[in-house]
C-alpha cells in the first residue's frame, strides 16, 4: 500500500492540477492523505468535489508546514510513503520509478524540472551529475527536496515525532534515512517543480538566512540526531 502525504494551505490555484497528476498512479487500496492548515480559499471545496475514497482530508491547526506534514504522515498507513506539495506536477513515471529503486533502498529522491509560469520553460534543478547523498555532504548543503522523496515506513517510524526545533521536515527525514538506512538519488526528473514566489519553502531560491542562522540550523539538526540515535 502506498500513502501520498500532502500538506496544503490556500492551494486553490494549482491544487487540482497536482492531484490530477497523482491519482492515475495510485491503486484502489492506496491513499492520498491531505492535511489542510486552515485554508480560507476554495481548497476544501476542490477536495470535496473529487468524491474519491482514496483521498483523506485532515485538519491541522499547527499553522506550520512542518506540523502540517507531520499530521499527514502520522495518519498514513502505507508501507511506502511519498511526500507531495500542493503546487507541483508529477510525471506519469514518478511512482513506478521510485518503487523500482525502493526495492533496494530505504529512501529515494529525484531530480526535478523547475518551472514558473510556463511548463514548457523548464530547467533541471540538479544540472550536475554526481552523488547527492551522505550525511556530511548534506549538512554542508542540503540536497534533499521533500516533494521528490519516497521512503519506507521504517524510516517514518524512526523519524516521528519530529523534534520541536528542526528547520524543515525533509532534511530530518533524509538524515534519519542516512543514519538507519540506505538512500539513493534518481538522476531522472520525475516531476515539475513549480516556483511562483509564494512557496512555503525556499528550495530553488537564494536563501535569506544569515550565516549565524545557517549555523544554528545545522547545530540544532546535529543535536537532534545525536539525541534521537545515540
Amino acid at each position: 500500500m502506498i500513502s501520498i502525504c500532502m500538506a496544503v494551505y490556500n492551494g486553490e490555484k494549482y491544487l487540482r492540477e497536482q492531484i490530477d497528476s497523482i491519482l492515475p498512479q495510485l491503486g484502489e487500496t492506496d491513499e492520498l492523505i491531505i492535511s489542510d492548515d486552515g485554508s480560507t480559499d476554495n481548497t476544501l471545496k476542490i477536495l470535496d468535489a473529487y468524491n474519491d475514497l482514496r483521498i483523506k482530508v485532515l485538519k491541522s491547526n499547527g499553522r506550520n508546514i512542518i506540523k502540517n506534514f507531520e499530521n499527514a504522515l502520522t495518519h498514513s498507513s502505507g508501507e511506502i510513503i511519498f511526500l507531495a506539495d500542493q503546487d507541483d506536477i508529477w510525471y506519469p513515471s514518478k511512482v513506478p520509478e521510485c518503487l523500482k529503486y525502493l526495492r533496494k533502498y530505504d529512501l529515494v529522491f529525484s531530480n526535478v524540472e523547475v518551472f514558473r509560469d510556463d511548463i514548457a520553460d523548464m530547467e533541471l534543478f540538479y544540472s550536475k551529475k554526481g552523488t547527492k547523498t551522505g550525511i556530511l555532504r548534506n549538512l554542508i548543503k542540503n540536497n534533499y527536496i521533500g516533494a521528490t522523496m519516497a521512503f519506507k515506513r521504517r524510516i517514518l517510524e524512526k523519524s516521528l515525532p519530529f523534534p520541536r526545533n528542526i528547520y524543515m521536515h525533509d532534511i530530518w527525514l533524509a538524515m534519519t534515512a542516512e543514519i538507519v538506512g540506505k538512500t539513493f538519488f534518481i538522476e531522472k526528473p520525475l516531476m515539475g517543480y513549480r516556483r511562483h514566489g509564494e512557496n512555503a519553502s525556499q528550495t530553488g531560491e537564494k536563501s535569506s538566512n544569515t550565516l549565524i542562522r545557517k549555523l544554528k540550523i545545522r547545530i540544532d539538526l546535529v543535536r537532534n540526531l545525536i539525541h534521537r540515535f545515540s
